[in-house]
Formats: structure tokens, C-alpha cells, sequence
């Protein structure tokens, strides 16, 4: 599977095109301190850190081998308002403190899912505790089985939660604190004219969607992962 791709001339491209919509968002939100889980290559947090190196972002990886490819092979370096560290993602936020982010970004799998512990209610509760804003990109098909799923958990974190993508393949699922029409608007005006266009589901419709998903808690999503 492709993971990453990292234009080495050009810190400000990125080629996967979720990750010009999580940009865009980010962007409309006014985040600048940005904790993202699952690092790769570190494409998005060091395009954001690129054009605002007096932010803050802060790429958590739990796979020592990845960060070890994206140094030797990807450019990975040192960078004002860029920090890189090793460590286990649910771990790490828990370990926030309250409000100290302005938004988290989930940008983590094993094979083409992103792992349960990281979705789970109680996940997000946390989230919510640490950043008003969570996105969380997730890979499904037309059945959106898996978006509904981890919906349904922001759900309980946050009052507005909507997604941002195609019929197919990555989506974008945002839970916030509030959001404003204008700068719903604004981001399906911008995902729209991506080269890789994205549509906005908006928080009315897509609670309706959402009503009858049940959100992974944390026992279950203990025994889906084999772990002991």
C-alpha cells in the first residue's frame, strides 16, 4: 500500500490528496498546534511546518522502523516548529493536557484500518478533552461502515461532526467543538475545487445517517485487536 510520498524539493506538496483536505480544514480552523497520530513520513506535518514555522506540530509514530525510512530515505529532518516522536498514540494523548492542541489529526492504520483502540468512545472523550477539533481519515467503501463507526464515537466527544471525501476510499471524519456555517462552506468550497474534488456531508444529514451506528467502546475494541 502506498503510505507516503514526500516531493523533496517541495515541503508544501502533498500528493495524497486527503491530505490536502485535512490541510484545508486545518487551515479553515485556524489550527497551528496540531498533534497527529501516525506519522509515515511526516508528509502533512512538515507542509504545514514548512509555511507556519512558528507553529506547532507534533508527529507522533509508534513503528521505530517507519521513522527510521522517513530519516534515511524521505528528508527527514529537524525543523523549526516540527517535532517527531516515537511513541504509541493513545498513550500520547492521554498524556495532554487539557486544550493544549488545536486540533488532532488520526492518520494511522494496520493494513487498510485504523486501529479500534484509537476510535473507541473513550478515545474520543479523551480527544475531546485535549483539542476541540479531531480528524480522523478512514479508509471504507460504499457501505461507509467503518466512517459511520468512528462517527458515531465523535458523536459523544463533540456536538458538530460531518466528513469530507469521496463515494470510495479516504474519508475525512471531522468532530469540533463548533462550527460555523461560513467555515463549512468555505472548506466544501475549497475540497471541492481539489484536484481530487471531496464532498462535504454536513453535520445535519450526516447525524441522521449516524442514528443507528452503535460507537466501538473500549472492551470491544480490546478484544478486536488480539492483544493481551
Amino acid at each position: 500500500m502506498e503510505a507516503s510520498y514526500v516531493d523533496l524539493a517541495d515541503a508544501t506538496h502533498l500528493e495524497f490528496d486527503y491530505m490536502r483536505w485535512l490541510r484545508i480544514v486545518l487551515r479553515a480552523a485556524g489550527a497551528r498546534r496540531v498533534l497527529h497520530i501516525g506519522g509515515g513520513a511526516c508528509a502533512l506535518a512538515r507542509a504545514l511546518a514548512a509555511v507556519d514555522p512558528g507553529g506547532r506540530q507534533e508527529v507522533c509514530e509508534v513503528d521505530a522502523d517507519v521513522l527510521s525510512v522517513a530519516r534515511e530515505h524521505l528528508g527527514l529532518r529537524r525543523a523549526p516548529g516540527l517535532r517527531v516522536r516515537h511513541a504509541e498514540g493513545r498513550a500520547h494523548v492521554a498524556a495532554q493536557p487539557d486544550q493544549s492542541w488545536d486540533a488532532i489529526v488520526i492518520d494511522a492504520f494496520v493494513g487498510a484500518r485504523v486501529p479500534p483502540r484509537l476510535v473507541t468512545a473513550e478515545a474520543m472523550t479523551d480527544a475531546a478533552r485535549v483539542a476541540p477539533l479531531t480528524l480522523v481519515n478512514v479508509v471504507d467503501n460504499r457501505s461507509a461502515r467503518d466512517v459511520r463507526a468512528v462517527a458515531s464515537a465523535l458523536a459523544l466527544a463533540y456536538p458538530v461532526v460531518w466528513t469530507l471525501g469521496q463515494r470510495t476510499g479516504n474519508a475525512i471524519v471531522a468532530g469540533c467543538a463548533t462550527a460555523r456555517a461560513a467555515d463549512l462552506a468555505r472548506i466544501a468550497a475549497l475540497a471541492a475545487a481539489d484536484a481530487s474534488p471531496a464532498r462535504l456531508t454536513p453535520p445535519a444529514r450526516f447525524a441522521q445517517m449516524i442514528a443507528s451506528t452503535s460507537p466501538l467502546r473500549d472492551n470491544l475494541a480490546h478484544e478486536s485487536s488480539g492483544h493481551p
